[in-house]
């Protein structure tokens, strides 16, 4: 859905993003899927080496998937499962390559102090601990992304990975609801515009993301706006994410930033901009993009072939690695003292 005009705001054609694709009629079988992609052999192996192995198991199709599910993996799923990370008090920072090396980020981030300071303080302003808001366009409607996670008995996760069913319990009823500033179309400049927010849920005169906090009272955000469009720039998509991310810390929510799949804008400025401002911010970066390069195409929709729409298989990708990047997080602030 593209953005509606404001007469005397200019939001012109840099507010609509990414399109829905029609609905498509697939089935799904109902037997438990696993959400599993090891990604910890990516984790510090750089781009440039040989592409590793990666496991990818199927999910239902999201609404906005149109391609035909790729053939699955028969590689035995337990065969290199790593153990279940461990987690401390003992808290110590990870450095980061310079934004320019954005590319060989891991793909699950750890947390700095700082970014540990701003969901204490969150806390202390009476953000809910077991909330987590989501800020996004049609690849983060919950029939795409994480609302699986919501319905048990439709998921399965293999031995050794276990572990992360105790972060979807704690983060219960927040992966499959829709959240006020996520819809097909949105952008970064659409969570402002009152215009766009959801009279059934938001009050009059309030933007789609002063809905989503006042509504949720999140500890942590997950976002993810795409650049779909022709002539949207980094610098446009600079000025607007930073007002998000300023409001959220303002809120008390610990922001997560994501890199994007595709380089819809020809020279990846988007996930660089991304990358430079989760050093600014000091915030955690997943490292989507790094996630689906060994994938066919690199996660991209070979039948769509629009450089923007991700395949079925980047899909699965995108809900397992959110899930561990969110379980990496919550896991760390909740063992600091």
């Amino acid at each position: 859905m593209k953005s509606l005009l404001l007469s005397g705001i200019l939001l012109v054609w840099l507010f609509s993003a990414c399109t829905p694709a029609a609905p498509t009629q697939t089935s799904v079988q109902n037997t438990p899927v696993s959400g599993l992609v090891p990604v910890s052999s990516l984790q510090d192996t750089p781009t440039s080496a040989a592409t590793p192995t990666v496991l990818v198991f199927p999910t239902p199709v999201p609404e906005e998937a149109s391609a035909t599910p790729a053939a699955v993996p028969t590689t035995d799923p337990q065969a290199t499962l790593p153990a279940a990370p461990t987690f401390t008090s003992d808290f110590v920072e990870t450095p980061r390559p310079p934004a320019e090396k954005w590319q060989q980020w891991p793909v699950i981030p750890s947390i700095t102090a700082h970014a540990l300071e701003i969901y204490r303080q969150g806390l202390a302003m009476g953000t809910d601990p077991h909330a987590f808001a989501k800020v996004g366009d049609c690849q983060f409607v919950p029939a795409a992304f994480f609302g699986i996670y919501d319905q048990p008995g439709a998921y399965a996760f293999p031995k050794g990975y276990e572990y992360l069913q105790e972060t979807i319990d704690w983060f219960s009823g927040y992966f499959g609801r829709q959240s006020a500033a996520v819809r097909g179309g949105f952008n970064v400049a659409s969570v402002f515009v009152p215009l766009q927010a959801d009279p059934a849920i938001c009050r009059a005169g309030e933007t789609p993301l002063a809905c989503e906090f006042r509504s949720v009272h999140p500890s942590i955000v997950m976002i993810s706006m795409e650049t779909g469009f022709e002539g949207r720039t980094a610098a446009v998509y600079e000025k607007y994410m930073r007002q998000i991310i300023e409001y959220a810390i303002a809120q008390g929510a610990l922001p997560i930033l994501a890199t994007k799949a595709d380089d819809f804008e020809g020279d990846n400025s988007i996930n660089l901009t991304t990358a430079r401002l989760a050093l600014e911010y000091d915030l955690p970066l997943w490292n989507f993009w790094r996630a689906v390069q060994p994938l066919p195409d690199h996660g991209m929709d070979a039948e769509r072939n629009d450089k923007f729409h991700i395949s079925v298989e980047a899909w699965n990708v995108r809900s397992f690695t959110g899930l561990q990047t969110l379980d990496a997080i919550w896991r760390t602030v909740r063992e600091q003292p």
